[in-house]
């Protein structure tokens, strides 16, 4: 009955492969290792380091450098999720019960993979704590990060709030209470629900790309080449414009300071996402939420992504 329940819920189905993909082998990015690969060849070793002890716009890296290394990992990341995304409908329909789950959690786990690379890159600090769970602040940024790929409206504005916080206060944090008390909370709970539907509509495309053995593996690479690719540049796009990139060199680190203070947050009449209408329309949230549940129950089949050796 409790695993129904949450196949039944957008947001619930949404926060299981989350938490699914987050779980996956390769899929966590250390920043200091990517950072440091990802800026070697374009600059000098005090400018990484300066990047890796604050960001890599207080090192003063040109923003130019920034979206060549954004690039190259968006690249990277698309031709893999693609081969892998082939590699998955080559057996078709027989083996769609067991394939399609398995190809789902890898694409989310590429998905989180380049948000991991574009947000250090655009200078976010390392989004994971060492622990095996994700904490309820990542799992809600995150959570925006795929909205804003997805094309979700409030998730560009929630994203923009959240970095302004960090820019504000100099903060080398996560605003912890902001994600999963304060303003941005109910917006990460649309957001999870929106995804889960969309998710819902892909997985379902995904299975007809797949029923007809070999040429399912054609159809199904390049669906995930079209839709993962313009979805990596969104992001790309919206984090290389925020306060966060833009913070001059010389700036002193500090911690940050929650904010739990509460904010209207009002979605406007008719927004849409990236394939239709999201929330209640003209709807307005204040006060804080309870805090954001870690487990869903719902389990996907177990598949090793394997070890990465990106370049980048």
């Amino acid at each position: 009955m409790a695993e129904s329940k949450v196949i039944e819920n957008p947001e619930l189905r949404f926060s299981a492969v989350l938490m699914y993909a987050a779980s996956l082998p390769g899929v966590r990015v250390d920043r200091e290792a990517y950072l440091r690969k990802a800026l070697a060849r374009q600059c000098s070793e005090e400018q990484i380091r300066r990047a890796i002890e604050d960001t890599p716009s207080a090192a003063g890296i040109p923003l130019a450098v920034l979206d060549k290394a954004a690039n190259d990992s968006i690249a990277y990341e698309t031709s893999k999720a693609s081969a892998l995304s082939a590699a998955a409908g080559l057996p078709g329909l027989l083996f769609l019960p067991a394939t399609l789950p398995a190809d789902t959690a890898q694409y989310f786990g590429h998905m989180l993979r380049i948000s991991q690379k574009l947000a250090y890159l655009y200078s976010w600090p390392d989004l994971f704590s060492g622990e095996d769970d994700l904490d309820d602040a990542t799992k809600g940024l995150l959570t925006l990060f795929l909205g804003v790929m997805f094309g979700v409206n409030r998730a560009n504005a929630a994203v923009g709030k959240v970095a302004e916080q960090m820019a504000r206060q100099v903060a080398k944090k996560l605003p912890q209470k902001a994600l999963t008390q304060g303003f941005v909370y109910p917006v990460v709970k649309k957001v999870a629900g929106y995804l889960g539907v969309e998710m819902t509509k892909q997985t379902f495309a995904k299975s007809l790309s797949k029923a007809v053995p070999v040429v399912g593996a054609v159809v199904s690479g390049g669906l995930t080449m079209a839709t993962y690719l313009p979805m990596a540049k969104r992001l790309k796009k919206h984090l290389a414009g925020l306060e966060l990139t833009s913070r001059s060199p010389g700036w002193v680190p500090g911690e940050v300071v929650d904010v739990v203070d509460v904010v209207d947050v009002v979605v406007p009449a008719g927004e849409t996402g990236a394939a239709g209408a999201v929330g209640a329309p003209g709807s307005a949230v204040a006060v804080p939420g309870p805090r954001a549940g870690r487990g869903t129950g719902w389990k996907w089949p177990r598949r090793s992504a394997g070890q990465d050796t990106d370049p980048v």
